[in-house]
């Protein structure tokens, strides 16, 4: 209700401060227009995607999280742009075999304007989420909380080279989770593969 109240200026000042987004990046499909399936969280392959900023937000990191299994993914990136973004989330969505790369949620950040180049890359469907509504992609915004460990704010991340990214996310997805009986993101991701007692197993399932 603030917002409509008369403050006696001529003309309302823009506001700057958690502006909407919407029109900036071309042909959005919201998160409205999700199939109910992904809610639902039974069928793997479907992501919620995110960047990881460095030091003066001039470094950053792309972050994969699959809803289902927890499965979690980083992308190295050479800066926090649109082709950075499409490289890095490319490269790292197209180890993964096709039938679990369906769907990314993402916010409305400008690193996502490439999005219908992603699609047509990858074949992975981008929706995106209400402007100021973190809670839609509440699973990729905790796992990130849990990445800072690794990739603390304030430092330079483009040193990091994509097989670091790969060992340190690896420690996440063999990490067991009581909500998931006490098995891990890379079991349930690839439940025939996974060789807890080995970390060369499966790594991905990408084949690397």
């Amino acid at each position: 209700m603030i917002g409509w109240l008369r403050f006696g200026h001529n003309k309302r000042r823009p506001r700057v401060r958690g502006q909407d987004r919407r029109g900036q990046i071309p042909e959005m499909v919201s998160i409205h227009y999700r199939p109910p399936e992904i809610d639902e969280r039974l069928i793997p392959g479907h992501r919620e995607g995110d960047l990881i900023k460095g030091a003066y937000n001039r470094s950053a990191v792309g972050t994969l999280v699959e809803r289902t299994t927890l499965f979690t993914a980083l992308a190295k990136m050479d800066d926090p742009g649109a082709e950075a973004a499409l490289n890095g989330f490319g490269h790292v969505l197209n180890r993964i075999e096709a039938q679990k790369r369906l769907s990314l949620t993402y916010d409305q950040g400008r690193e996502m304007a490439a999005h219908q180049r992603l699609t047509q890359a990858t074949g992975v469907k981008v929706y995106f989420a209400d402007p100021h509504s973190r809670w839609q992609r509440g699973i990729n915004e905790n796992t990130n909380g849990l990445l800072r460990q690794y990739l603390p704010k304030g430092t330079d991340l483009s040193g990091f080279t994509q097989e670091e990214l790969d060992a340190i996310v690896w420690q996440l997805n063999t990490r067991p989770h009581k909500s998931m009986g006490y098995r891990c993101p890379a079991q349930m991701f690839t439940p025939d593969a996974f060789d807890f007692k080995s970390h060369h197993a499966a790594l991905f399932a990408l084949g690397t």
